[in-house]
């Protein structure tokens, strides 16, 4: 029962996370980096202590009492991750929803899968999955098996982002949907976007003792009552603090560069709807992570949390470009590669969670 809920909570921050772009597209006359840093804002800098304050009263003292290597650590890897989480933007805005997604999603979840467990093994920590329990126990295997399967359905998908790209360079033509596509400039972005995106579990992993001292107030005030659902959302908080200082730089960089800083003000846009659609786009991506904590307190913060997590943002990120319509105009061939390769995708959850199941 505790593994069917931990899978349910990574649904809902999957669908969450894969979702959140939507919002972004229906924001009229502001330039790529305002409607990105307006909807960051609320990321990074006005949800999570919100969060944090509704489920962890004493989370700032955590946070003051907090070593400054740890805080240190937890801070260097969310940076790292703001870098990946920045071309994530503009790996979806070249490849599309889907596509991008699919890509750079899953390049984060082989290695925020794998490398943390290979620490671990070389390291000799002890109370972690180390690399070698894929490898020496059923669950492992199950979950090992359902990584590849996620490999192949990654593959399948962006082979269909090749085949559309030639169709639609063939054609000339490009829709309302797909006027920014460009696969080469998008499989760069994405790839650098899919390894460095990975860091945010570094960082959880980094940031742990302030979640531990978070899960022991709560134990201690609530006997009995078994692991703290909450306590990653003070992580949380110093992780984006990292990922807002990286993409706040660039974003007001590019405002200069392109002169876009009038975006913010320009009353011949739809001000109060930009503002708002940002807003949710901004506190919908937040909730991947809310209920990501919660799915590890049921799974544990091991490989088949992180591969779970990013499978789910896979899954729904590719459902959402098929109603988007963004593989509008391509081929029988082209269109069923891409439903292969989230069928795949889904198989892959599948195998997965019945690992955590064993």
């Amino acid at each position: 029962m505790q593994a069917l809920l931990g899978v349910i909570f990574h649904f809902i921050g999957g669908f969450a996370s894969g979702s959140f772009y939507v919002p972004y597209k229906k924001v009229k006359g502001w330039s790529w980096e305002t409607f990105w840093i307006v909807g960051g804002l609320f990321s990074w800098l006005i949800v999570p202590p919100l969060a944090a304050y509704l489920t962890i009263p004493d989370f700032s003292e955590i946070i003051r009492q907090g070593s400054k290597d740890i805080l240190k650590y937890t801070y260097l890897f969310g940076f790292l991750w703001g870098i990946g989480g920045l071309t994530y933007g503009l790996g979806v805005r070249y490849l599309g929803v889907s596509l991008g997604g699919s890509i750079i999603l899953g390049l984060s979840m082989v290695f925020g899968s794998l490398m943390p467990s290979v620490y671990y093994y070389f390291s000799g920590t002890e109370g972690k999955e180390t690399i070698d329990m894929f490898f020496t126990t059923r669950s492992g295997n199950a979950v090992l098996i359902g990584l590849a399967i996620c490999v192949v359905g990654i593959v399948l998908c962006a082979r269909a982002g090749v085949m559309k790209e030639k169709q639609f360079s063939k054609q000339g033509k490009a829709t309302e949907e797909n006027k920014d596509f460009n696969f080469g400039i998008g499989i760069t972005v994405a790839i650098v976007s899919g390894i460095l995106s990975a860091c945010f579990n570094f960082g959880l992993e980094a940031g742990k003792p302030l979640a531990i001292v978070a899960n022991d107030l709560w134990k201690a005030a609530n006997p009995g009552q078994g692991e703290f659902l909450f306590q990653n959302n003070v992580t949380y908080i110093v992780i984006l603090w990292g990922g807002l200082t990286v993409n706040f730089i660039w974003c007001m960089f590019l405002n200069f560069k392109n002169k876009t800083f009038s975006n913010y003000t320009d009353k011949k846009t739809p001000l109060l709807k930009n503002y708002i659609l940002c807003a949710l786009a901004g506190t919908t991506w937040y909730l991947q992570f809310f209920f990501y904590g919660m799915g590890e307190s049921k799974l544990g913060n091991g490989p088949s949390s992180w591969i779970l997590h990013m499978a789910f943002i896979i899954l729904i990120s590719n459902v959402w470009g098929v109603i988007l319509k963004e593989w509008k105009g391509v081929d029988k061939k082209t269109y069923n590669t891409i439903i292969l390769g989230i069928a795949t995708i889904i198989l892959s959850i599948v195998v997965v969670g019945y690992g955590r199941t064993l």
